[in-house]
């Protein structure tokens, strides 16, 4: 039922663009020079809404449609790494505001001077994980370092990893014994029964060796499920990475993303640039792009991405 009234939201759509076209075609046909201005504004809003249709029609992967769990970490380079991590997380909280998508943070770990450690955000919305898959990989910050008493410029590396979000899903098991579930006192902020009680929960994965850490919420059940989500996540990214390993030594082609090779550097001295080394796409308004505006970019990338 879920995925007809998608289908219907989606007809519904290309139904109403169809009668828009359709009416813009008889005003122009009898526009005599009084509505040119006003059909000039909706002729740029009905190219703006093709325009991000036809992007739309770019997100054709099993689980594109659905939401994300985005995860962001500090890499090396101490206070400065965890800074860029919390100015990247709050890069993503406001594109994801902008884009009117349900935001719920499972996991924070503060750092200890300044920014986080890590965190994990369960993103909810149509084509959430079609739009955030793009922003997977190592990200890279040039700045004059705040944290430096003279001042002196810093390269910081934080990685984002995105997952889809496998609602009731059998495609990824767990076995009981496979795991060990541990739970510990919340740390951080979130409130004295969060604090006091054994609420946060920490699964390790034995297999695989993955550990999830999950503390949010008062409700240690609630963390455990949530925990239980991001594992089986990972768990089907190693699956799915093993695939496309195995096709890509049929192509030949298609080159990993892993730590050390940063998909997208942000510098902010000596100049100002935000440029993707996958698509070569740039801007030198690299505020925008810290507050929020990443669409030019995801655009770029699903354009640019290869087929795997």
């Amino acid at each position: 039922m879920k995925k007809i009234a998608g289908l219907s939201d989606s007809i519904d759509v290309w139904t109403s663009i169809t009668h828009q076209i359709a009416d813009l075609e008889g005003l122009i046909e009898m526009d005599d020079g009084s509505l040119s201005a006003e059909l000039e504004e909706q002729l740029d809003a009905l190219e703006a809404l093709l325009a991000k249709k036809e992007n739309e029609l770019l997100l054709s992967g099993e689980y594109d449609h659905g939401g994300a769990l985005l995860a962001i970490h500090a890499g090396a380079g101490g206070t400065d790494s965890q800074d860029w991590a919390a100015m990247l997380e709050r890069m993503y909280l406001r594109w994801a505001e902008m884009h009117n998508y349900k935001l719920e943070l499972l996991d924070r770990t503060l750092g200890e001077e300044a920014g986080i450690k890590s965190a994990t955000y369960l993103v909810s919305g149509d084509l959430a994980y079609g739009y955030l898959k793009s922003e997977k990989g190592v990200h890279r910050l040039v700045r004059l370092s705040p944290f430096d008493a003279a001042h002196r410029r810093h390269t910081s590396f934080s990685l984002v990893e995105v997952w889809p979000e496998l609602e009731d899903s059998n495609e990824i098991q767990i076995n009981p014994e496979d795991i060990e579930i541990e739970v510990y006192r919340s740390s951080g902020a979130g409130g004295q029964n969060v604090q006091k009680n054994m609420t946060a929960v920490r699964i390790k994965h034995l297999p695989s060796g993955l550990v999830v850490t999950c503390q949010n919420e008062r409700s240690q059940t609630q963390n455990r499920e949530n925990a239980l989500k991001v594992l089986k996540a990972r768990l089907f990214e190693i699956e799915q990475q093993a695939h496309a390993d195995e096709i890509s030594d049929l192509k030949g082609e298609f080159k990993k993303v892993e730590w050390g090779n940063q998909i997208r550097s942000y510098v902010l001295h000596p100049y100002q640039m935000v440029k993707d080394h996958r698509t070569e796409y740039e801007t030198g308004n690299t505020q925008a792009v810290l507050d929020g505006e990443l669409d030019s970019f995801m655009e770029a990338w699903l354009r640019y991405k290869p087929a795997v």
